[in-house]
C-alpha cells in the first residue's frame, strides 16, 4: 500500500457569488482552475445574514453535477422541473443538471448561523446531456462509523468496510466523507489508486501525508481553513496531536476529457457551450 502525501495546500479565498453571496472558494480560482474530474468546491458560513440571505436566484446549469451539503441552517431551492424543498441541517442533494436545468437556491438562516458546502463534479461527454435529476438525502439516511479511537465518519458517498454511502449511482465513482478525529488520534481510508483526491480541513487542526506510525514529523502539518491536494497512491493518513480535526475527503475518478466552461455550463467543446447560450435564449434549454 502506498500512502499518499499532500503535494498541495490550498488557501481558500473570498469571493462574492449569485445575488450576492460571500464565500470561500478552493475550486475555479486563478490558483486552481480544475482538479479533475472537480470543478468547483465552494465553503459558505456566515452568522451575519447579510453574506448569504441574496441568495442564488434563477440560473441555469448544464453538463455537471452539483453537491450541496448543509452543516446549520438550510436552503431552499425550486427548479424548472417543478420541483421544491429544503435541504436541512446534515441533509446532502445532489443534483445531475445533465442537458439542462434552471434553479433557484436560497439560504436561510437557523437559530442565526448557516454554513455548508458546494462541490461541482463534472461529467462524461456521452452524459453531458443526460436527463436531469436529484438525490435527495436525509441526515438520518447518511451512514456514521463510529471508530473504536473516537474517530467519526459519515459516508455521505463510497463505501467504508461494507458500509456504503448515501448517494449511489454517480459516474465519478465518488467518495465524500465527513471526518472528526479527536486528539491523540489516527484515522487512515483507503482510496482508489486512478482517483483525484483532496481533504478540506474546516475545523481544528492534523498532520496530514506521508508520516511514520510513531512520529508526525514527516507529512503535512495543516489547520483550518485549507484544501489539501493528494499525489498517486492507494491510502491516505491523519493524526491529531492536541487538538480535534474535521474535514471532508473526497475523491472521484478522473474523466480526462477536454473542457470548456462558460459560468454555469460545463462542456467538452465552445460550440456546445454557444449551443447551451443558444437554447437558454431561444427557450429550448430545458428540454
Amino acid at each position: 500500500m502506498v500512502n499518499r502525501k499532500v503535494v498541495e495546500v490550498i488557501d481558500p479565498i473570498y469571493v462574492m457569488e449569485g445575488a450576492g453571496v460571500r464565500l470561500r472558494r478552493s475550486i475555479a480560482t486563478q490558483k486552481l482552475d480544475y482538479l479533475d474530474p472537480f470543478l468547483l468546491f465552494d465553503h459558505f458560513g456566515s452568522n451575519n445574514p447579510e453574506d448569504y440571505l441574496a441568495g442564488f436566484p434563477m440560473h441555469p446549469h448544464r453538463g455537471i453535477e452539483t453537491v450541496t451539503y448543509i452543516l446549520d441552517g438550510l436552503v431552499e431551492h425550486k427548479d424548472s422541473m417543478g420541483n421544491s424543498g429544503i435541504i436541512g441541517k446534515d441533509n446532502v442533494q445532489w443534483m445531475t443538471s445533465g442537458s439542462g436545468i434552471i434553479h433557484e437556491e436560497m439560504p436561510k438562516p437557523k437559530n442565526g448561523n448557516m454554513e455548508g458546502f458546494q462541490l461541482w463534479v463534472n461529467l462524461p461527454a456521452n452524459l453531458k446531456m443526460t436527463t436531469p435529476r436529484y438525490q435527495q438525502v436525509k441526515s438520518s439516511q447518511i451512514p456514521e462509523i463510529h471508530e473504536e479511537n473516537g474517530v467519526l465518519i459519515k459516508i455521505i458517498a463510497g463505501e467504508i468496510d461494507g458500509v456504503k454511502g448515501a448517494v449511489t449511482e454517480i459516474y465519478a465513482d465518488p467518495t465524500y466523507l465527513d471526518v472528526t478525529i479527536p486528539p491523540g488520534s489516527t484515522f487512515k481510508q483507503p482510496i482508489k489508486h486512478d482517483h483525484t483526491a483532496f481533504a478540506y480541513v474546516f475545523e481544528g487542526e492534523a498532520n496530514f501525508g506521508d508520516f511514520d506510525e510513531e512520529s508526525i514529523d514527516d507529512g503535512t502539518f495543516v489547520n483550518a481553513t485549507k484544501l489539501l491536494i493528494y499525489g498517486d497512491g492507494d491510502h491516505i493518513k491523519v493524526k491529531t496531536d492536541k487538538s480535534f480535526v474535521r474535514f471532508l475527503l473526497i475523491s472521484g475518478k478522473s474523466l480526462n476529457e477536454p473542457i470548456a466552461r462558460y459560468g454555469p455550463f460545463v462542456m467538452n467543446t465552445t460550440k456546445e457551450i454557444e449551443q447551451a447560450l443558444s437554447d437558454l435564449q431561444n427557450g429550448t434549454f430545458v428540454k
